[in-house]
């Protein structure tokens, strides 16, 4: 058995076991809602554009969502039409509970766009960012739960997220962007101009 063999095996192994074990009437429920919140990472770009309206959270609103633009780019644009993995539901048959996705799988856009958002929210104030990893990790398992996503596509669009973000941030604070952006339209960005 190759490599590449026994991650399949493992991926398979996990997802099955979520069947088997954690499917109930209840998520059910729950877990196509998280799906659906995070689909197009909706529920962050909503959550970056608010923060773009005050301004002690603008340049945070600004980095969120270019970290999720430079994850989607790299996973959603170039990785997934690379790869070209075809999605676990499309190899078994199963009770599906979501519309099978007709993108291809690796890595989850899903969990890319929840972690780099996330990850930004963490960093900028943990009291915002701990309930904002809570929610990442809920849409993540519910890419699973749904069997839309194998485990390593999960695992791999949550590295892709982060990554994505400390890059921003880093970026950010590196070439004082951000210091730019918050002292933006104060007396200090006034005088700097006159």
């Amino acid at each position: 058995m190759g490599f590449f063999d026994l991650i399949i095996q493992i991926d398979f192994s996990i997802l099955n076991f979520i069947q088997e074990f954690f499917r109930c009437s209840f998520l059910d429920v729950i877990m196509p809602f998280f799906s659906n919140i995070g689909e197009v990472g909706i529920v962050w770009i909503i959550i970056g554009l608010i923060m773009l309206f005050f301004r002690k959270t603008r340049s945070w609103g600004i980095i969120l969502l270019c970290s999720m633009l430079i994850g989607y780019i790299v996973g959603e644009v170039a990785i997934k039409n690379i790869i070209c993995r075809v999605r676990p539901c499309y190899f078994v048959d199963i009770n599906m509970i979501v519309s099978k996705p007709h993108s291809y799988s690796f890595p989850s856009g899903h969990s890319c766009s929840s972690f780099a958002a996330a990850t930004v929210l963490l960093k900028m104030n943990k009291r915002f960012g701990i309930p904002a990893l809570i929610l990442a990790s809920l849409i993540a398992f519910s890419r699973l739960y749904n069997y839309v996503h194998y485990p390593t596509d999960v695992l791999c669009g949550i590295v892709l997220g982060v990554l994505c973000a400390l890059l921003v941030c880093y970026l950010f604070k590196k070439f004082r962007w951000q210091k730019k952006i918050d002292d933006f339209g104060t007396r200090s960005d006034i005088n700097e101009i006159s």
